[in-house]
């Protein structure tokens, strides 16, 4: 390993994983094996039942498959990697397959969380203002947002990393995957500036959307507790699963970016990183399959037809 006083050209790096003990990583791999077929499943389920189900054509539908979508494409970039590498010796990564690594999972959470603020809205308009709902959310408008979501991600991801470059003194990731905060702790010289602009950039891409979000609900609430009683449950359950998935979303990724020890510690970005990236996905699905009516009657019908 180069020293903090030399700098090396590396072409590959070497992720050092959980451990190099056989056995934990055997229980591992039939750990993370099983959660990813699960979140494939999953997710697969979800995506196959709205596009195939009329009733299921709406707005918030919609949007729930393409976080199904990004879920899947989340999980599939860090979970073959990983349980290929724990039953490799080497672990190594080529720099070019890191760097893709990276910006893939960057930009599915950043997508991810603007989306969930995409889905506030769907359910502010909904209930707040149903009368202009189908005007407010007609799909011409739905498509732009979701146009926005991908623009603003590409903007906030991948733009500020043409202004930044560091060398690098080492080659060792203390993690299962290519991740940000580990390959920044590798740079030789100060990385303060780096933190600082990965704070920033945080704040704007987790912060804001998670205001927005609870603005939305705060108005949300505001109007539900003005029915009827009767009609409350109903209202409320189609909100409490979007907000369960914002909890777990970004509740995990602030954990990591914002985090006391998020820059130093060095096994508490890998352990974050496992809620964030793999269960998160996994979970999605599962909460609203398990808290949405239509859902659970779409899979009913489903499963019944067999």
């Amino acid at each position: 390993m180069e020293t903090k006083n030399t700098t090396a050209i590396f072409t590959e790096f070497v992720l050092l994983g959980f451990t190099t003990d056989p056995k934990i990583n055997a229980a591992l791999f039939v750990l993370f094996f099983i959660i990813y077929l699960v979140t494939l499943a999953g997710n697969i389920l979800i995506i196959y039942i709205i596009i195939y189900n009329p009733k299921l054509h709406k707005p918030m539908y919609f949007f729930l498959c393409l976080l199904s979508i990004l879920d899947l494409c989340s999980s599939t970039t860090v979970l073959p990697r990983l349980l290929a590498d724990l039953f490799s010796t080497e672990r190594t990564i080529s720099f070019m397959a890191c760097l893709l690594q990276i910006y893939a999972m960057l930009t599915v959470n950043e997508s991810e969380c603007q989306l969930l603020v995409v889905m506030a809205i769907d359910r502010y308009v909904a209930i707040c203002h149903p009368l202009r709902y189908p005007v407010l959310m007609r799909w011409g408008n739905c498509y732009k947002m979701v146009s926005l979501v991908f623009v603003v991600s590409f903007i906030f991801i991948v733009v500020p990393s043409f202004f930044s470059s560091s060398a690098l003194c080492a080659n060792q990731i203390n993690h299962f995957m290519c991740e940000m905060i580990g390959v920044v702790k590798l740079a030789c010289e100060d990385t303060s500036s780096s933190e600082l602009q990965i704070f920033s950039i945080s704040f704007i891409t987790l912060l804001l959307p998670l205001l927005l979000i609870l603005l939305s609900y705060g108005c949300i609430i505001s109007s539900v507790l003005k029915i009827p009683s009767a009609g409350r449950s109903k209202a409320f359950s189609t909100c409490t699963s979007h907000l369960a998935v914002v909890a777990l979303s970004l509740g995990t990724a602030m954990l990591l970016y914002f985090g006391p020890s998020s820059m130093h510690s060095t096994d508490y970005e890998k352990y974050t990183s496992i809620c964030y990236a793999i269960l998160t996905p996994m979970l999605n699905p599962l909460i609203y399959s398990l808290n949405n009516r239509e859902v659970k009657d779409a899979f009913k019908k489903f499963f019944t037809s067999f």
